[in-house]
């Protein structure tokens, strides 16, 4: 059987691949998996599901089950927004483990309702945030300061299925620690668009960080938080006043070097609420 060839200027003749090895090349291409390249949701993703564990005050298989289910429902997310960013073109790959993902998921959370029913609330929130974010993506806004606060609320889910999924019901506190984690790391959201000329300046973050903390000190004054678990909160202050004194740096550095600082500051957070909510000794 003759391959078809082609020959450049220089007279070198080329073997072109065939139609069945270039399928056999695109299928391998479909096979390999996809995954966020993000890590510093990774952080948001299971820092929030620790400070919800902390919460609960035991950790049994439901919350192992909880903690992969988050996982793969996190990964859902990436393929399928970056397909639909390039609708004009269908790629198998984003399609299929899009898909691979969102079944694992699905059928973990089916399960996991089965043992606690009230878990329902915590996917119909998650499945609003999904589409609010499909709709984002359509008109153009998915980078916008509501929709990626919108998107942390949405992994920070990963609080209140934490603690319901291990002790079968949800409490105002759960609740609260959902909300101050969504707070926390979503003002990331406005340390990163400082560096942005478009976005640089700094009414919006002292707006934010305002109404945060105010939040925070009224989560606590009503009892819903514990007042060191509130406090944490002021983690997120005082990274923001470091990106202010050191703006200069802050803006041209490289964002490698960003990420790393919001990475530790997020590791210190989540150390602190975690630990904050846990009782002197663990029950047997």
């Amino acid at each position: 059987m003759n391959e078809p060839v082609s020959v450049n200027e220089l007279g070198t003749t080329t073997v072109l691949p065939t139609e069945e090895q270039q399928q056999k090349v695109n299928f391998r291409g479909w096979l390999k998996p996809t995954f966020s390249p993000e890590h510093g949701v990774l952080i948001v993703l299971f820092g929030s599901f620790l400070t919800g564990a902390a919460l609960a005050q035991t950790w049994n298989y439901c919350t192992n089950v909880a903690l992969i289910c988050a996982f793969f429902a996190l990964q859902t997310e990436h393929p399928l927004i970056v397909q639909l960013k390039q609708r004009s073109t269908w790629k198998p790959r984003y399609l299929i483990w899009a898909g691979i993902y969102g079944i694992i998921a699905v059928s973990l959370a089916v399960w996991l309702w089965i043992q606690s029913p009230i878990l329902v609330w915590i996917y119909a929130l998650v499945l609003c945030g999904l589409m609010i974010d499909v709709v984002a993506v359509f008109r153009r806004k998915h980078k916008s300061i509501l929709n990626e606060l919108i998107i942390f609320a949405a992994i920070c889910l990963s609080t209140p299925l934490a603690y319901a999924a291990t002790t079968g019901n949800l409490s105002l506190e759960a609740l609260a620690m959902w909300i101050l984690n969504t707070l926390f790391f979503g003002s990331a959201i406005f340390t990163i668009k400082l560096r942005r000329k478009k976005t640089s300046s700094l009414k919006p973050g002292i707006i934010y960080h305002s109404i945060a903390s105010a939040i925070a000190i009224g989560f606590f004054a009503l009892g819903w938080l514990k007042l060191f678990t509130a406090l944490a909160f002021a983690i997120a202050l005082i990274k923001f006043a470091v990106v202010i004194v050191f703006r200069k740096w802050y803006t041209q550095a490289k964002f490698h070097s960003v990420a790393l600082l919001e990475s530790r500051f997020a590791l210190f957070y989540i150390a602190v609420a975690a630990i904050s909510v846990l009782p002197a000794h663990l029950p047997k």
